[in-house]
């Protein structure tokens, strides 16, 4: 296989394309193959050094310093969490396993927890004793947009011995070439604003067959809540990365090669390929097709409706974040991708009409 130039300029012009309409105010987009970038641009209000919040494509990285540990033999997922975090066991979730909370069918998806209280391992255990089972763990699959890996942060800091967002940067970004993405990061991210209309009632029913999906705590005041330095500093870990695109797509570089053996072979074959969590998402019934920590695009047709487009093969995985970020690796192609922007459109309709389109072109980007 070889890069199709012609196919890359088309994925740049439909990059920019909002940036152009005036719809959002900066995008960063970056393809890489073996090992080095292909193409990195920045259109808008921005520079290529432009670091920007890629929410929930945070996990992967948090997951990554999971794996690194599951390699040591620090980790068991298949242990309880209360075997690692005695004050976790509270009010039934004496039960839980590292493994259900990896695949969010833990039952605790919107359980509350500050940014700056989960901050500290004293915040996180004092809320994690608070917290309470919306079902009985591994029944079901629902998302938890924060609530999982504030427990994963804090498995990481008692296994290790060290701050959680530390261990991301020895363990996981500096072995993969990375500069630092969690907490105490040298740069600030692009201000987050907000654009665009909500989607009507009539656009919402042709496309999900709902009028309306219940955002939970991802509301719009909570994403531009990451605009706070402070909440930036935290890194919180189901959302709070702070980034380039670039980054995003030499990450996908090394989970597809493994420079180094950054993570024990077995371990990283076993994230890319078993999908443990099949079960339908409680509010649009879509299989989770989840490994442990990412996103499988799956043989099923459905992969554009988990984030990856069209046209990737069904054994790339990965894990998107709010309002656009794209983040994935094909190991048939290769190719990883990597799209950033601080422009949070408020239209629940065209933001994954744009992940669709951006992530379908750029899987095509080979030629034989």
């Amino acid at each position: 296989m070889k890069i199709d130039q012609q196919a890359v300029r088309q994925l740049l012009d439909r990059a920019r394309r909002e940036v152009d309409s005036g719809l959002l105010p900066s995008v960063q987009i970056a393809l890489a193959r073996e090992g080095e970038l292909i193409a990195s641009e920045t259109y808008g209000d921005a520079t290529d050094d432009t670091r920007y919040v890629v929410y929930s494509a945070t996990k992967a990285f948090v997951a990554g310093a999971v794996w690194a540990l599951i390699g040591d033999g620090a980790i068991d997922v298949s242990r309880r969490v209360v075997d690692y975090i005695p004050e976790f066991g509270t009010n039934g979730k004496d039960v839980i396993t590292v493994e259900q909370v990896m695949l969010h069918t833990s039952g605790f998806p919107s359980a509350p927890l500050s940014a700056l209280q989960g901050d500290t391992s004293a915040g996180r255990t004092a809320a994690f004793a608070s917290w309470r089972l919306n079902w009985d763990p591994g029944s079901t699959y629902e998302y938890h947009p924060t609530s999982a890996h504030w427990v994963l942060a804090e498995i990481v800091e008692r296994v290790s011995g060290t701050d959680f967002r530390t261990v991301v940067q020895e363990r996981v970004t500096d072995p993969a070439g990375l500069t630092r993405v969690l907490g105490d990061v040298p740069h600030r991210a692009a201000e987050l604003v907000l654009v665009g209309e909500p989607a009507t009632a009539e656009e919402m029913l042709a496309v999900y067959g709902v009028a309306e999906i219940d955002p939970g705590e991802v509301t719009n005041d909570a994403l531009l809540g990451f605009n706070d330095p402070d909440v930036q500093r935290v890194g919180v870990p189901g959302g709070g990365g702070v980034m380039r695109a670039a980054d995003l797509a030499m990450y996908y570089q090394a989970i597809l090669h493994n420079p180094g053996e950054l993570w024990r072979p077995d371990v990283l074959h076993d994230v890319r390929t078993n999908v443990r969590n099949s079960l339908p998402e409680r509010t649009m019934g879509l299989p989770a097709n989840r490994t442990l920590g990412l996103i499988q695009a799956g043989a099923d047709g459905k992969s554009n409706l988990r984030g990856m487009g069209r046209t990737v093969s069904p054994g790339t995985i990965g894990h998107n974040g709010a309002k656009g970020q794209i983040a994935w690796g094909d190991p048939i192609t290769g190719l990883s991708l990597g799209y950033c922007t601080n422009g949070l459109d408020d239209n629940e309709v065209r933001t994954p009409r744009r992940t669709t389109a951006i992530a379908s072109l750029a899987a095509v980007c080979v030629t034989d």
